[in-house]
């Protein structure tokens, strides 16, 4: 029973972070077409999350973020998708 409530609540879980992603894809196009460029818009959001974590977690909290954050960046989890022929 345990492991069907856990599966479920990852299974929200991801729901929530896609409907998260799609949100912020359709606020970035929006700022994009307002004619702000795109390193003005992701500094925005950044600093919105960090102050957003930091008020809600503390200063740990907004420090793991960025920590994983920066270990995504050089894992290379946000460089384009290429395909190859």
């Amino acid at each position: 029973m345990q492991q069907r409530i856990s599966d479920i609540d990852a299974l929200v879980r991801e729901e929530k972070r896609l409907t998260a992603v799609e949100c912020h894809n359709e606020a970035w196009a929006e700022g994009l077409s307002a004619g702000i460029e795109s390193d003005i818009i992701a500094e925005a959001a950044l600093a919105t999350a960090c102050g957003e974590i930091l008020r809600r977690s503390g200063e740990a909290a907004a420090l793991g973020l960025l920590e994983r954050m920066r270990e995504k960046v050089i894992a290379g989890e946000f460089e384009p998708v290429r395909l190859r022929h």
